[in-house]
């Protein structure tokens, strides 16, 4: 039998340091902080992200959710929270993913595509070779208020499991997930990573039991 990949795990929207310590805890490689968003959970004032981001230990990325799309506005926002990694959830509009590189060495760059249909193939593999990763989640950029995360929707996972396969860079899977489903999604998409906000939540706030709960499902995948 084939065995199946075990992926990485990032928690989004954490709220406050007691949420990034549970996530921590419980087995999460990466933490997701919320800026202003069009709509969506989680967001973080930007006086709270870097005081949450000093929190997170050695080894656990730290991503800063944002939906600007000119590089200098994402610039300032990386400098002024201090996370090692940039979630770039809307399409850039003014500038480069290489301006972005040489103002901010050593940050990781992650581009979210929104699954819709072909159009999201064509996207991903034509943004992929200019950053580290991709997230594949379930928004929606074309509605009057954008959809850029935490929908708690599923998408076509075949349509995924097409990029996954044909870029070169890690991909993270999100959108909708929960300890239900998550085993199905690493087998049909077999991602580097998992993100999820609301599957691990209940009335907002980050749920011990049930990351409990996800966490042994994915340590269980591949077994």
């Amino acid at each position: 039998m084939e065995a199946v990949w075990r992926p990485r795990v990032k928690i989004c929207c954490i709220a406050d340091r007691n949420e990034a310590c549970l996530a921590v805890r419980a087995g999460a490689s990466a933490l997701g902080l919320v800026s202003e968003m069009p709509s969506g959970p989680g967001v973080v004032a930007w006086e709270g992200i870097p005081h949450i981001a000093a929190s997170v230990p050695p080894g656990v990325a730290s991503f800063l959710l944002t939906c600007a799309q000119d590089i200098a506005l994402i610039i300032e926002q990386q400098r002024r929270t201090r996370t090692n990694t940039l979630q770039i959830c809307d399409r850039l509009e003014r500038g480069t993913y290489q301006n972005l590189r040489d103002a901010l060495p050593g940050i990781a760059l992650v581009q979210v595509i929104h699954v819709g249909g072909e159009e999201s193939l064509r996207e991903a593999f034509s943004l992929a070779p200019q950053v580290d990763a991709l997230l594949l989640d379930s928004g929606n950029q074309n509605l009057a208020v954008k959809e850029l995360g935490g929908t708690g929707r599923v998408h076509d996972w075949s349509i995924s499991r097409r990029i996954r396969e044909q870029v070169d860079v890690p991909v993270y899977l999100a959108g909708g997930l929960n300890a239900g489903n998550v085993e199905e999604a690493i087998r049909q998409v077999g991602p580097f990573g998992l993100d999820i906000c609301s599957g691990v939540r209940t009335e907002g706030k980050l749920d011990s039991e049930k990351l409990a709960q996800f966490f042994a499902v994915v340590r269980r995948t591949g077994e």
